[in-house]
């Protein structure tokens, strides 16, 4: 009797849903703010050498460029990183390395269990997308040479630069 009532309140208990996986990638998501994306890159940074450096648009300091060569924390991988800055969020952010074939295929299983299986693929691409939100892998190479990139992007934050582009001068007659 006593089991059969613990199984009738297992029953009847309210199931939870499955916590949602963070749509971002070694600790970096699309659309972030800048100062999340500079405090993650700082903290991942070689040292006093690596130094994230930014540099704005001519026109405005609301949008600007940034780049350091990191040393994942995880791995060891030394890679390129940087970011596209619009209005203090990011609309894209890259991740470059270059390896061999087994760099390669640690990103493609990092990415896996981190995401889940790739939403679209292609030759020498994943992508996994959350609206107007996508996180892509790509990767080249030839015999004995591997380039792999990792590219966070925000549609949105991205569309915020038209609002950068210089108008057109009028023409006189």
């Amino acid at each position: 009797m006593t089991a059969a009532l613990v199984l009738l309140l297992f029953v009847q208990a309210p199931r939870t849903a499955p916590a949602a996986r963070p749509f971002a990638y070694r600790g970096f998501a699309p659309g972030m703010a800048y100062r999340d994306f500079a405090a993650r890159a700082r903290g991942i940074a070689q040292g006093d050498k690596d130094i994230l450096i930014c540099q704005t648009m001519r026109r405005t300091a609301q949008v600007m460029d940034c780049g350091v060569q990191v040393r994942d924390p995880v791995d060891s991988a030394r890679f390129y990183l940087s970011a596209n800055v619009i209005e203090g969020r990011t609309s894209v952010i890259s991740l470059v390395d270059s390896g061999n074939v087994a760099v390669v295929q640690r990103w493609q299983n990092d990415m896996r269990q981190g995401l889940g299986p790739p939403q679209r693929r292609e030759r020498s691409m994943w992508e996994w997308t959350k609206g107007r939100r996508f996180i892509r892998l790509n990767w080249r190479g030839g015999r004995g040479w591997r380039v792999v990139s990792v590219t966070l992007n925000d549609r949105d934050v991205m569309n915020r630069i038209a609002n950068y582009v210089p108008k057109p001068k009028s023409r006189t007659p």
